[in-house]
C-alpha cells in the first residue's frame, strides 16, 4: 500500500498549521482591540473562506496563481508555482484552516482579563513580555484548541485542494483526494480504507479538542 497520500497530508497540515497558528494569533490579537464596527468588517472578510465552499476558494486561487495569471506568471520567474505542487496545498489549506484559528484565538483574547495587562505595565513591564508571558498563557487553552481544529480542517481539505493541486500519486495526492479517486475507480476497499485512516486520525484530534475544552472549563470553574 502506497503511504504517500497520508504522509503528504500530514505535511501540508502540519506546515499550514504553522502559518495560521501565528496569522491568527497576529490578526486575532488585533482584531479584538479594534472598534466593534471596524472588527465587524474585518471578521467579514477574514472568515469568508469559512462560509465559502472550498471549490469556490480553489477557483479564487486559481484566479490569483494561476499559470497564466500576472500573480502567477510574477512568481514562476522564482521558480515558485502553486499549481498542481504539494506545497501548493499548503496555500489551499491555510486559505480554508485560517478561519477556525482566527476566531478561535480571538474569542480567547475577548475573554482575557485587561487588568492583568494594565498590572503589568504599572510594574514597568513590555508589551511584548505582557503578551508572551501573561496574555498567551492565560488564553492558550482557547488558542490550542483553535490549532488542533485548524489542523484537522487542513487535514481534511479536499475542495481548494483539488482545484488548485489537482490529484497526482506520489506528487499531489493526499488522504481526501485519494479516497475519491480510489471511488471514482471503482476500488471500494481501497478506498474504504483510507476511509478508516482520516477516521482514525479525526477521531484522536476531536478527542485532543475536547480534552482542551474540558480543562478550560475545569480551571473557569
Amino acid at each position: 500500500m502506497d503511504w504517500y497520500p497520508l504522509w503528504n497530508s500530514l505535511r501540508i497540515a502540519g506546515i499550514s498549521c504553522v502559518i495560521v497558528f501565528f496569522l491568527g494569533i497576529f490578526f486575532a490579537y488585533y482584531a479584538a482591540r479594534l472598534p466593534r464596527a471596524v472588527k465587524g468588517m474585518l471578521d467579514v472578510v477574514l472568515t469568508l473562506p469559512m462560509v465559502l465552499p472550498p471549490t469556490v476558494c480553489g477557483y479564487f486561487l486559481l484566479l490569483l496563481f494561476g499559470v497564466k495569471r500576472p500573480l502567477g506568471v510574477f512568481l514562476m520567474r522564482f521558480g515558485v508555482k502553486f499549481v498542481m505542487t504539494w506545497y501548493g496545498g499548503i496555500l489551499a489549506a491555510a486559505v480554508v484552516a485560517f478561519p477556525l484559528m482566527y476566531r478561535t484565538a480571538r474569542g480567547a483574547f475577548e475573554s482575557f482579563d485587561e487588568n492583568l495587562s494594565h498590572a503589568g505595565k504599572t510594574l514597568g513591564l513590555s508589551n511584548t513580555y505582557i503578551f508572551w508571558k501573561i496574555r498567551m498563557p492565560a488564553c492558550k487553552q482557547g488558542i490550542l484548541a483553535g490549532t488542533v481544529l485548524a489542523f484537522a480542517r487542513a487535514l481534511g481539505e479536499y475542495g481548494a485542494t483539488s482545484m488548485l493541486i489537482g490529484y497526482t500519486p506520489g506528487k499531489t495526492a493526499t488522504i481526501s483526494t485519494t479516497v475519491y479517486q480510489l471511488w471514482r475507480t471503482n476500488d471500494e476497499a481501497g478506498a474504504f480504507t483510507w476511509v478508516l485512516v482520516n477516521l482514525a486520525i479525526s477521531t484522536v484530534v476531536l478527542l485532543a479538542v475536547n480534552m482542551l475544552e474540558s480543562r478550560q472549563k475545569t480551571k473557569t470553574w
